[in-house]
């Protein structure tokens, strides 16, 4: 393939980067004055990048036509599917930030340049079929989420969320960087096709290693257990908006590029890292659900539902097929769209003077003050709980299936045993807004963009949402049919 052709294949990506060196340089020149054009003109460039991409998911593109920069980077239809998800949660955060930054006049203009330089990096993550291309796309995005994560410059809370999150995802890459180097010494290529190829057979001591190390280092980007120990405190003290960005969209990415390391360059050896994979799912499962019973702290909570729920989307890695990678697809698109409701749930809760409230407590009796929102919260929390008939069910459903038609009944039966701990914490948020005595702590008022997204959300994950299922499930049985066209 011809330079011109891989350049075609990148367009989102050069526009991605185009569009964040121009607004650079325009809030160099204008300053944070500027900063809500920039953030209008930055969720223009996303749903432009979501247009050009949609097409591809669609037509399901696989093959070589697909590759870019001779098998560095893959354009197709499962990257492309989780590329939608990432510009559809980088659009949201961009909406309901500018309103919450106001409010301590905090809203700069390298708010939004740093999301769309970290969405870059998420896109080159997701369409990376090189070991280097994948630590590229992945600094990328780590870079700006250090920055974002510490925004709040005034804000101890954010200052520390910020040095937790560089020191430990500084260690989760040195480990990462480690497993690659073993990889690529004990197979003699960093390119994905061939990594697959010289895995096949025995495989040596040195080369399992670099597979662990590898897969411990993705571990901490997707905040499976044990490698966890960040996100609840990173999740408490980053700026709300930032907390809903990094609970969606670096979440799709981090769990699409193990997808597509695990099934794509080491597919030839399934057994040897579904072990891990198997722990990591339930422990994550277990963990997460145990860790949010005790928490007083709605994002703390979150942060634990946000592990509970990596561990049952691993379930259907652990099944190595194509329906499991297809559920998982499935269960990220809804996800998604229950994170970004809670969260935008959680910036409507605020006080008279228009401070935000987090703490459970506050938020009794909610459903007599704010019989909306408090609909809405008890939708997406009966939703992460997998409670039928919200479509929240539905994800739990489909890498269950998947599971057990892998004959992984024993981790399907467990998974399901498991969920059951997980929903007493979010019956928990229900009970207090719906039967306890009012505690008339949520009184401010949103706006409508708030209101719109908590709307979207909301539908998508009721019943209505089981129209979407005959849609969703063909496009992700496109995208997930891509990661085993050389197995």
């Amino acid at each position: 393939m011809d330079f011109a052709a891989s350049l075609s294949l990148i367009a989102p990506e050069i526009i991605l980067s185009v569009s964040g060196l121009v607004l650079l340089l325009v809030a160099a020149w204008v300053g944070d004055k500027a900063s809500s054009a920039i953030s209008i003109v930055a969720a223009v460039v996303l749903g432009l990048c979501f247009f050009l991409v949609a097409p591809t998911v669609c037509a399901g593109a696989s093959g070589p036509d697909t590759v870019a920069f001779g098998g560095q980077f893959a354009a197709d239809a499962f990257a492309g599917f989780a590329k939608l998800l990432i510009f559809a949660a980088g659009g949201a955060a961009l909406v309901v930030a500018p309103r919450f930054f106001d409010r301590y006049d905090a809203m700069r203009a390298e708010f939004p340049i740093l999301l769309l330089f970290a969405v870059l990096g998420m896109g080159i993550m997701v369409s990376a079929t090189d070991l280097l291309t994948l630590y590229i796309g992945l600094e990328l995005n780590s870079l700006a989420a250090y920055v974002m994560a510490s925004f709040l410059r005034n804000d101890d809370r954010s200052a520390e969320a910020g040095l937790k999150y560089f020191v430990l995802g500084a260690l989760a890459s040195g480990i990462l960087l480690f497993g690659m180097s073993l990889t690529y010494g004990f197979t003699g290529t960093t390119n994905f096709d061939g990594i697959r190829v010289a895995l096949t057979g025995d495989m040596a001591m040195g080369a399992l290693f670099g597979v662990i190390f590898v897969l411990a280092g993705l571990a901490f980007k997707i905040s499976a257990v044990p490698f966890h120990m960040w996100t609840p405190d990173v999740y408490e003290g980053a700026p709300t908006p930032v907390t809903a960005f990094f609970a969606s969209a670096p979440k799709v990415a981090a769990i699409a590029l193990t997808m597509r390391v695990t099934l794509d360059a080491f597919g030839n050896q399934a057994d040897a890292w579904r072990q891990i994979i198997i722990f990591a799912a339930l422990a994550s499962i277990v963990v997460g659900a145990l860790g949010a019973i005790g928490q007083s702290n709605i994002k703390r909570l979150l942060a634990y539902s946000s592990i509970n729920n990596v561990g049952f989307i691993l379930i259907g890695l652990a099944a190595a097929t194509v329906q499991g990678a297809s559920g998982m697809l499935v269960y990220l698109a809804i996800y998604v769209a229950m994170t970004v409701g809670g969260f935008v749930a959680v910036l409507m809760m605020k006080d008279a003077d228009g401070n935000p409230v987090e703490n459970i407590p506050d938020l009794a009796g909610l459903s007599r003050g704010q019989p909306a929102l408090a609909l809405c919260v008890a939708m997406i929390m009966f939703s992460l709980a997998g409670i039928p008939p919200l479509f929240g069910f539905w994800g739990k459903f489909v890498v269950f299936q998947a599971a057990v038609q892998a004959d992984l009944v024993a981790l399907a039966a467990i998974g399901i045993a498991a969920s059951v701990i997980g929903a007493f914490y979010y019956i928990k948020i229900v009970k207090i807004m719906y039967f306890d005595d009012p505690a008339d702590v949520v009184q401010g008022k949103s706006d409508w963009a708030h209101w719109a997204l908590l709307g979207i959300a909301s539908v998508f994950i009721s019943p209505l949402g089981y129209l979407l299922t005959p849609l969703l499930g063909d496009l992700a049985d496109k995208a997930a049919a891509v990661l085993f066209l050389a197995v």
